[in-house]
């Protein structure tokens, strides 16, 4: 295929943070390449005045941070930041453990706000937005057309940052040999406290492996004026999140939702979203690339999404500009780029059936348990819970001997102790 690195072309479906620090990557690149590239980013939302719920959780964590600043040449928006994460608190149906890990730095902030700031500083430089929806696209030897609801544009390459959107992964699974990953749903609900003390919980996320089946996992995260509660599995619903905000464990975390009709008695609204699970099927060709959600490149179980979709924006944006945009282009260096999270996939989907395995039948319980006097098994389930560290390192600290043993005589008669780890 012939490629032209003189002049450049490309468009970018999706101002989510994938797209968004891939037209600002792209752009800081070719300047200092003195590269001539015309970028032009199509995003059909409008997150100023937050007029679009993101069903996003909205816990920014390393390295983001080093990846705004170093790489996009732009500031971590820290006053966008209501909480700063203390630590995690593990809930199985039985047990609860405090888990903190040193330098930790991730902060909880409204996902709207974040993505407002990511596309204002794409305004900043000076790259094109179109504020419109992708329609259809013509794949040709010589170029991309991408049909908006308003002008046709044309391209050398397309970039999809389109998260699931089904409608845009339907116009390239029509051109092109794309499918995208599989998803699992999630119910968000905010809610707020009329105790302050609740409303921040002290900084501490609390997650949830409880036994009922249909529930993979549930978390209260702290806004500082209020809590964002959501659950994720293949078939959530409405009554499932009743269900879950009438739980023990729950209502001992906020004793407000306690009584009669949950979702009347405080007004909550329920949010419905997806976030994948697999790697999508040839998310990459001759002048088409994905990135984020779109390619299924990020952590399984414990998705981490925006600091994948940034971390994929930049080397879509690298692997283009010194690589070009052919499929063996993409093949040899985007996806050698990622490497690092597609080699884990696997320890993340043997950590995910193991962790859904052991809640249903209560043997979380004496995992938790014995985490408290075994720090490798505490310092994996920080790990498991944060996403700070590779799965296949995970796997590998709860199956060291001395973390077997560690559970096994967690097991015993008379190991049935309540407490909880320091503070």
């Amino acid at each position: 295929m012939k490629q032209d690195f003189k002049d450049l072309r490309v468009v970018i479906i999706g101002g989510g943070p994938g797209g968004t620090a891939c037209a600002l990557a792209m752009r800081r690149k070719a300047e200092q390449l003195g590269r001539k590239v015309h970028i032009t980013l199509i995003e059909g939302k409008q997150f100023i005045h937050e007029k679009h719920y993101n069903q996003c959780v909205g816990v920014l964590s390393p390295p983001l941070p080093e990846l705004l600043e170093n790489e996009l040449g732009i500031p971590f928006p820290m006053q966008l930041c209501l909480v700063e994460i203390q630590g995690y608190v593990l809930h199985s149906s039985g047990e609860q453990i405090i888990l903190q890990g040193a330098g930790d730095d991730s902060f909880a902030m409204r996902r709207v706000q974040f993505d407002q700031y990511m596309l204002n500083q794409v305004y900043k430089a000076g790259i094109e937005v179109f504020n419109a929806r992708a329609v259809d696209l013509e794949f040709h030897t010589d170029r991309v057309i991408v049909y908006t609801e308003s002008l046709p544009l044309e391209a050398d390459v397309v970039v999809g940052a389109f998260g699931l959107d089904e409608g845009s992964a339907g116009l390239f699974a029509r051109h092109t040999a794309y499918r995208p990953p599989h998803a699992m749903n999630s119910l968000v609900t905010k809610f707020d406290p009329q105790n302050d003390h609740d409303s921040n919980l002290e900084g501490y996320i609390h997650a949830f492996l409880i036994s009922n089946p249909r529930i993979e996992f549930g978390a209260v995260t702290p806004k500082c004026t209020h809590c964002t509660i959501n659950i994720a599995g293949d078939h959530v619903d409405t009554p499932l999140m009743d269900r879950f905000l009438s739980n023990e464990q729950v209502l001992q975390v906020l004793p407000e939702l306690n009584g009669g009709n949950v979702q009347q008695n405080h007004d909550l609204i329920y949010f419905k979203g997806r976030f994948p699970r697999s790697l999508a099927r040839n998310y990459y060709g001759d002048r088409y690339v994905m990135v984020g959600d779109a390619a299924g490149l990020v952590r399984a179980f414990k998705g981490k999404g925006v600091t994948t979709a940034v971390m994929t924006g930049i080397r879509a944006a690298d692997t283009i500009l010194n690589h070009g945009y052919s499929q063996k282009a993409f093949h040899d260096h985007y996806r050698t780029a990622n490497h690092d999270i597609i080699q884990d996939l696997p320890y993340g989907h043997t950590m995910r059936f193991l962790t859904i395995m052991m809640s249903r039948i209560g043997f979380l319980n004496p995992v938790l348990r014995a985490a408290r006097d075994c720090p490798d098994l505490e310092s994996a389930l920080f790990d498991a819970v944060s996403a700070h560290a590779l799965y296949r390192e995970v796997l590998s600290k709860s199956l060291r001997p001395t973390t077997i043993l560690a559970i096994l005589k967690a097991m015993l008669p008379g190991s049935n102790s309540r407490s909880t780890s320091k503070r």
